[in-house]
């Protein structure tokens, strides 16, 4: 046993090559468990290696990575951004490491590279109800528009994240207590929750579905120039379009999709929803966890966002 480490120790590089990179994201990609944290680990790395690459042969150390934040912090990215990117090269170096391609000492300097320093505590982005009412006003015609506005509404009224909505297939729309709602939503972490849908929001997607002749399966799919329903369904990259293309329409800037679940999140508190209610509507926590500290359960006969003032929309 002390042999074979030896051994492996001293094949440990200080200097990785292409195929080294390649092979250690490979192992930092088998190792997350989410679909969203692979694709957001998988565009950092490839960030990082297309940089490394583009340097003089380096060392793949501590120093090189430092070199690599002054570099981000110099492109004026977020700090969070920064961090996330840092985030990744660290579990590359760890990988590299544990599959002996990177010398233990490198990999441990470089996982003590510190992130970027965040002044002040970014509160985010979101609309206001007269924002709300003009991007969902402001849809293009035909059938692309149909599918357009329903996805707003769902991220506005529901509050619902990319991946969440691009899976979205029409059983999983039923009625709970009176009450449409998604059903056994699937989000982050695999937490499962229950989404009421108010009846605006259900009435738009009832109108793409009933234009598009959507009886089954996935119920966003794509839309041709010549108005045209193909193929299974739509990334979480489509949302992105859609939301800057209607927020250039409603003439507001900086509008991301994740802003629109945070619309939801800030009508339904003026709205005078109840904190919990809120984070049982987001999913930011299991319900039976919340509902074993809080003591309350969800209220979906009287869901908070019912009345976000949309409701003629």
């Amino acid at each position: 046993m002390a042999h074979r480490k030896t051994s492996k120790r001293s094949k440990a590089k200080t200097m990785l090559r292409l195929a080294d990179l390649e092979q250690s994201k490979n192992a930092v990609l088998h190792s997350l468990g989410a679909a969203s944290s692979q694709e957001s680990y998988g565009h950092a790395i490839d960030e990082f290696i297309a940089w490394y690459c583009s340097e003089p042969r380096l060392s793949f150390n501590r120093t090189v990575v430092l070199r690599y934040r002054f570099f981000l912090e110099q492109k004026n990215l977020a700090p969070s951004t920064i961090n996330v990117r840092l985030a990744a090269v660290r579990r590359l170096a760890y990988e590299a490491s544990d599959t002996g391609l990177l010398s233990p000492d490198l990999a441990a300097g470089i996982r003590r590279v510190k992130g970027a320093k965040r002044l002040g505590v970014r509160i985010g982005n979101w609309l206001n109800i007269d924002q709300s009412r003009t991007l969902l006003g402001k849809s293009s015609d035909g059938l692309r528009g149909k599918r357009d506005r329903a996805i707003l509404a769902l991220l506005i009224g529901c509050g619902l994240r990319r991946a969440e909505l691009v899976g979205l297939r029409t059983g999983d729309f039923q009625v709970r207590e009176d009450h449409c709602v998604i059903a056994d939503l699937i989000g982050k972490g695999k937490h499962i929750r229950t989404v009421p849908v108010p009846l605006w929001v259900k009435r738009a997607v009832d109108e793409w579905t009933g234009a598009a002749a959507i009886t089954g399966g996935t119920i966003f799919r794509r839309v041709s120039r010549l108005d045209k329903i193909w193929g299974d369904g739509i990334t979480p990259k489509a949302i992105w379009h859609v939301v800057k293309a209607a927020a250039k329409r409603a003439e507001i800037k900086n509008l991301a999709p994740h802003d629109l679940r945070r619309t939801c999140a800030r009508l339904c508190h003026l709205a005078g929803g109840e904190l919990e209610q809120i984070q049982f509507l987001l999913g930011h926590a299991s319900v039976q966890t919340t509902e074993r500290y809080l003591g309350c359960k969800q209220k979906l006969s009287q869901a908070v966002n019912d009345k976000l003032g949309l409701e003629d929309t």
